[in-house]
């Protein structure tokens, strides 16, 4: 699975696209060439969306604290590669795209190689120990997959769909994770649809607070059924499980959060990071008691 690039612990990207395109609310700023702050090797090796890292690690840590395995460790350091090769990836599929062949689209590609390789004999350690079914959520979570590069190849990936569908697909994670560690495919499925509601409220949330920064407004339809969807999700996760009783409650408790915090002034968006990774963190603690001590 390709875990999202996303600026903050929710999920959004540095620049939200405004106004039907990608430049974001830097356009018009004087361009800062990507070698005067970073190295060439950086620059196509490290994701510079920080919150993706918040947002691979929610679904691992849920995973593992739910159902531990070797073989979950083996599925979680893979999805946290799968994270990074997307960058190269991303980058020389572009130029591919775009007819170029650049210094950077050959280093990329064999940086991107190398991370593949890895990410194979990693998901073959996990099938040896816990068996192909842990496949099924990851299969189930490539078509979000497939939205989130869609966008992506076309530079595109900063709008709120392909934010949506990748937050989606990684949150698979847990699910893949907490079967090779024997969970219950009930309890695997509701883990998934928990994360899922957290994206579902807090992406379309924090994009309307990143784009007020900016003296920018979106539709407050989003974010509203943004969190009709994270609730229904929660609920449905419940049906299956009741043990995620306590992870419904938590979704409930961080969608009236950013509610009351949305009535405020947006503050920086490193602070709107900081507290979606603390209620990012509060929703897998809160999941993962509960499925534990059921």
């Amino acid at each position: 699975m390709s875990p999202p690039g996303r600026d903050v612990g929710a999920g959004v990207s540095d620049a939200p696209a405004v106004a039907g395109n990608d430049a974001g609310p830097g356009a018009g700023r004087p361009a800062v060439p990507p070698t005067a702050a970073r190295s060439p090797w950086k620059a196509v090796a490290v994701p510079t969306e920080h919150g993706g890292w918040g947002l691979t690690l929610e679904p691992c840590l849920l995973g593992l604290l739910v159902a531990p395995s070797l073989a979950g460790a083996a599925l979680a350091a893979a999805t946290f590669l799968a994270f990074l090769v997307r960058t190269p990836l991303k980058l020389a599929l572009v130029d591919r795209r775009r007819g170029r062949r650049l210094a950077r689209t050959r280093l990329a590609t064999r940086i991107a190689a190398v991370e593949a390789l890895g990410l194979v004999a990693l998901a073959g350690t996990a099938t040896v120990r816990a068996g192909p079914s842990i496949w099924l959520p990851v299969l189930a979570a490539l078509p979000f997959v497939g939205v989130e590069a869609w966008y992506e190849v076309r530079s595109r990936g900063r709008r709120l769909v392909p934010e949506l569908a990748g937050g989606i697909g990684v949150s698979a994670a847990a699910a893949a994770i907490a079967l090779a560690g024997g969970a219950s495919a009930a309890l695997a499925v509701g883990l998934w649809l928990v994360l899922a509601g957290r994206c579902a409220t807090s992406i379309p949330q924090v994009r309307a607070q990143v784009l007020a920064l900016h003296g920018r407004t979106v539709p407050a339809g989003s974010t509203a059924a943004g969190d009709l969807a994270a609730l229904g999700l929660g609920v449905v996760a419940v049906v299956l499980d009741a043990a995620l009783l306590a992870g419904a409650v938590t979704l409930l408790v961080i969608v009236a959060v950013q509610r009351v915090l949305a009535r405020r002034p947006a503050p920086d968006a490193k602070v709107v990071g900081l507290r979606q990774l603390g209620l990012g963190l509060a929703l897998v603690a809160a999941t993962a008691a509960g499925a534990l001590l059921t």
